[in-house]
């Protein structure tokens, strides 16, 4: 049973100007511990790749927050999700803390599981997140 929807645009040049003004206070705010080796993996690559990343890890974050139904708020933040990858390079998300805290909450006894889908194409990113009961 799906219980939770939630989808997110990001403008790729907004986390550009972001990354100039900030930079590693912006990610160290943003960013799990998990996610930095794939995200220094991209920079590596190129600055725009770097951002695209970026953008689309950023509009996951809120996605799930937003199918969570708590935004980020009532002690979730966005370090706690993280977006990983398998070795087929399908996305998937780890969560911890509060947002791990309200989605145990929202599952009760049942099984939980998330869907993410992620997209991007420059200026945009955009993703999607389903929560589901099983």
């Amino acid at each position: 049973m799906i219980v939770g929807v939630g989808s997110d645009l990001a403008n790729i040049n907004r986390i550009e100007e972001t990354i100039s003004i900030f930079g590693e206070r912006f990610l160290k705010r943003s960013f799990a511990p998990v996610e930095f080796k794939e995200i220094r993996k991209r920079q590596a690559i190129s600055n725009k790749e770097y951002a695209c990343s970026l953008a689309k890890r950023f509009a996951a974050k809120e996605a799930f927050a937003k199918a969570l139904g708590t935004g980020f708020r009532e002690g979730v933040f966005m370090k706690d999700i993280a977006v990983v990858h398998q070795k087929s390079g399908k996305p998937q998300l780890k969560i911890y803390g509060g947002a791990l805290k309200h989605l145990q909450k929202l599952a009760g006894s049942k099984e939980v599981n998330v869907q993410v889908s992620m997209s991007d194409d420059y200026p945009w990113a955009q993703a999607f997140v389903i929560i589901e009961l099983i």
